[in-house]
């Protein structure tokens, strides 16, 4: 079931009971329109409860006008304002103070802020590019994988994304599911014991009240298949104060639970936002991260290798590397996939495995997450493959069983080895000469001594 705008209808119906009171939605109080902060006019000093998630979500800047009070320099455009008015606006306190400057060079401005680019609109970009409208059994709950679904929860969002997927849901009515919708879900559940995963994702499940996610992920445990549940947040990059103690205690009652949270850019990882980190992790729940990758703002793969290594350190796992998905106002946003493919290249064998997100396309019309590597197979014979690795070595890997008794003779040659002596067992290796590993192991060993250990007690 859908409304006007064709958004999966996951809201309360005027004669069903809510799932909590009308606060379980914290913002909900600003209904459909933006309203005006609790202060006029807006400053950057610190508010006495700027660390009350909740006042970062009713103080959060919801209009253009709005957006020019707290950035008095900043020049509006008819483009700007058409771009807002497609696509909902909506910035935390605390997010808007990472902007450094009001324009394109900035990754924050650029990924909270409405821009004319976001109205050009070629016919290969979709409302619904993963057609999940499709694959939704149950209004609000998306089954595309055997063993997994997928639950809008909410459609509201601390912040909104200009490059969200799911811009015909998010932030055009900021609601939570109902209970009888809920309810539908579980039934669903009871009924196709194959799913045992499931994602409770929106909108932002974080920005409802830590009783009504509660609930949500009760109701979803209920289901007697379910073995993992898994949320999506975005609240540990633009809210940070959002991951408190009593949600964290919340959370770890229903495990096994993973949280996947959205870092795009270093900037984005402050002291807070790290903190919000080490409170999930220390907690005892797995954090993952999903970025993006979106022109102009981190299709660097230096930039990249410096995020990903600073999330390990808060102990948060690069999961995926998206390619930027086919939703409407992204183009600008939008890579080749050749970049990212050069991203991963760069990557591999200068950042440790446990950095390295798959780098995947998540196919339009439901297509599902592909998968996009290098070519790391060159060659291959039914005896040898031929690898290449990230120095641009190639070696000859011996494939299982037993080899003919014949061998061929020998092929005198003038030239160096190729891909075909490998392929044929007639040469193991092809190690370019200037690779820095080999330089390395020509230098003088160390002194034997300097190595011993005291092994005394």
């Amino acid at each position: 079931m859908q409304d006007a705008r064709g958004c999966p209808e996951v809201d309360d119906s005027s004669d069903e009971p809510p799932l909590l009171d009308r606060d379980c939605c914290v913002a909900r109080a600003t209904s459909n329109e933006p309203t005006e902060p609790d202060e006029e006019p807006p400053n950057w000093s610190p508010h006495p409860a700027w660390s009350d998630w909740r006042w970062q979500m009713r103080n959060r800047i919801r209009s253009l006008p709005e957006l020019s009070r707290r950035f008095p320099s900043l020049s509006l455009s008819q483009g700007m304002a058409a771009a807002a008015a497609r696509f909902p606006l909506a910035i935390t306190p605390y997010y808007a103070g990472l902007i450094r400057t009001l324009d394109g060079s900035d990754p924050v401005f650029q990924l909270c802020v409405p821009q004319r680019q976001e109205l050009f609109d070629p016919p290969c970009l979709h409302d619904d590019p993963l057609g999940e409208d499709e694959d939704m059994p149950v209004p609000g709950m998306v089954h595309r994988y055997r063993d997994r679904a997928l639950l809008i929860a909410t459609t509201t969002c601390a912040a909104y994304c200009r490059h969200c997927t799911r811009k015909r849901v998010a932030g055009h009515r900021e609601t939570c599911i109902s209970a009888i919708r809920l309810g539908q879900v579980v039934e669903y559940l009871s009924v196709h014991p194959e799913i045992r995963d499931v994602v409770v994702s929106g909108g932002d499940p974080f920005t409802m009240a830590t009783g009504a996610l509660d609930k949500v992920l009760a109701a979803v445990r209920s289901a007697p298949s379910v073995e993992i549940v898994r949320v999506g947040t975005r609240t540990p990059v633009v809210m940070p104060m959002r991951i408190t103690d009593e949600l964290v205690q919340m959370l770890r009652r229903h495990h096994p639970l993973f949280v996947n949270t959205h870092f795009n850019h270093p900037a984005e990882l402050t002291p807070e936002a790290q903190e919000a980190c080490l409170r999930l992790a220390d907690g005892g729940l797995p954090v993952g991260n999903q970025t993006v990758l979106l022109r102009g703002v981190n299709d660097d793969a230096r930039l990249l290798e410096d995020l990903f290594r600073k999330l390990l350190r808060v102990r948060v796992r690069p999961y995926y590397l998206f390619q930027c998905d086919l939703v409407r106002g992204v183009e600008h946003f939008r890579t080749p996939l050749s970049r990212g493919i050069e991203i991963m290249e760069y990557l591999r064998g200068r950042l440790s495995g446990l950095g390295i997100p798959a780098f995947v396309v998540d196919a339009p019309q439901g297509g599902g997450k592909i998968p996009v590597l290098p070519n790391y197979v060159v060659s291959a014979s039914p005896t040898h493959t031929v690898l290449r690795n990230y120095e641009g070595a190639l070696v000859s890997y011996p494939e299982p069983g037993e080899l003919s008794p014949t061998v061929e003779p020998a092929v005198e040659r003038s030239s160096e080895p190729g891909v075909w002596e490998l392929a044929s067992g007639r040469q193991t290796r092809i190690q370019p000469k200037q690779a820095i590993r080999r330089t390395r192991r020509k230098a003088p060993a160390p002194a034997l001594e300097a190595l011993q250990l005291d092994m005394r007690f």
